[in-house]
C-alpha cells in the first residue's frame, strides 16, 4: 500500500511538472515562432527598460522627457540598432511612450512592444 501511494504521488508530480513545462514552452513560442525572434524580443524588452530608466534620469536634469535623438546625443545610454525593430519615442514634459515596432517576417511576433512613464511594458 505504501509503495503504490508513493508511486501514484510521483506520477502526479511528474504530470504537474510536464504540464507547467509545456505551458511555459507555449508562452515562449507565442512570442515568436522562431527562436531567434524570441531572443530578439527579450533583447528589445531590455532595451525599452534601459531607455525608460534613461528617460527618468534625463527628466531629473531637464524640464521635459527626451526624444530618441536627445537620448542618443546625451550619452547617458547606448541605444542599439536592431535589424528587425525600429524604436520611436513620443515624449512631452510629463509623459513618454517608447515603442519598438517589429519589421521582420515572423508572423507570430508581436508587432509593437512599448513602455511608458509608468514603466509598464505591453505589446500587441
Amino acid at each position: 500500500m505504501g509503495r503504490s501511494t508513493g508511486f501514484i504521488g510521483l506520477v502526479i508530480v511528474v504530470a504537474i511538472g510536464g504540464y507547467l513545462y509545456t505551458s511555459q514552452l507555449k508562452k515562449v513560442a507565442a512570442e515568436g515562432g522562431m527562436p531567434a525572434t524570441a531572443i530578439s524580443i527579450t533583447a528589445v524588452r531590455n532595451d525599452l527598460f534601459s531607455m525608460a530608466n534613461a528617460q527618468k534620469r534625463y527628466l531629473a536634469t531637464h524640464p521635459a522627457y527626451a526624444s530618441l535623438e536627445q537620448l542618443r546625443s546625451d550619452g547617458d545610454i547606448f541605444i542599439p540598432t536592431r535589424d528587425e525593430f525600429v524604436y520611436t519615442i513620443n515624449a512631452d514634459s510629463s509623459h513618454f511612450k517608447i515603442t519598438a515596432t517589429y519589421t521582420g517576417a515572423d508572423p507570430k511576433a508581436p508587432r509593437h512592444v512599448w513602455i511608458d512613464d509608468s514603466l509598464k511594458l505591453d505589446q500587441d
